[in-house]
């Protein structure tokens, strides 16, 4: 896919996708709005030292990386799997001002993440383990059990399928009660599919430029 790198409200890029009309991030604030929702309201609501998390749409990077830095900073261990289909190109990457914006290390964090290898698990640091996967809900089965996921798939109208009853059947089966889902999308629909599978659905406050945001606890 083609991509289009664009500065958000914030200062931070996102990417455009013509093809999708599709952002990769808000365009309100690419950090912000990863902040907010995955790191904030996601990570932040997870107790214990040892943390496992699945991401679902590795994209930039942006999740993982500031993933990693929350773990170093709250000493916390962090094995982290996230699934994507289309990896971006080294060229785009290496355009993203992410590690910049992130203060000392950023870079240096953010250059790691993206040299580790796909398919195989990769230490970054002694607090963040990095499991890149070439894959998605679609066609794959991911494997473990995990205390959190970011759902950061494209959007319900531009993906349906990631954002199926199948696709959250295959999420449901790896949590375990006391879980955390967290995704940008507050769809009816998408409520609808995670309380029928288990879980006890809230609405939270968004970022700026987004309403609400859905969290989720498997029971």
């Amino acid at each position: 896919m083609d991509t289009i790198i664009k500065l958000t409200s914030d200062g931070s890029h996102t990417l455009y996708v013509p093809e999708m009309d599709e952002h990769y991030h808000s365009h309100f604030g690419a950090v912000t709005e990863s902040g907010h929702i995955f790191i904030n309201a996601g990570l932040g609501s997870i107790e214990g030292d040892s943390i496992t998390i699945l991401e679902v749409g590795f994209g930039t990077g942006l999740n993982a990386l500031l993933t990693a830095i929350y773990a170093s900073e709250h000493r916390k261990k962090v094995i982290y799997t996230s699934l994507e289909k289309y990896p971006l190109d080294a060229s785009i990457i290496s355009k993203l001002n992410y590690g910049v914006l992130t203060g000392d290390g950023g870079m240096e964090l953010f250059s790691s993440i993206h040299a580790a290898p796909w398919d195989a698990p990769y230490s970054i640091n002694e607090w963040f383990t990095l499991h890149k996967t070439v894959s998605d809900l679609t066609g794959d089965q991911p494997e473990g059990l995990f205390d959190l996921v970011f759902f950061d798939a494209f959007g319900p109208d531009k993906q349906p399928e990631m954002w199926s009853m199948e696709a959250m059947r295959k999420i449901a089966a790896v949590m375990h009660a006391g879980s955390v889902f967290i995704t940008y999308s507050a769809k009816g629909s998408l409520k609808r599919m995670l309380r029928t599978l288990g879980m006890e659905v809230t609405l939270l406050p968004g970022p700026p430029g987004k309403r609400v945001f859905t969290r989720a606890v498997m029971l």
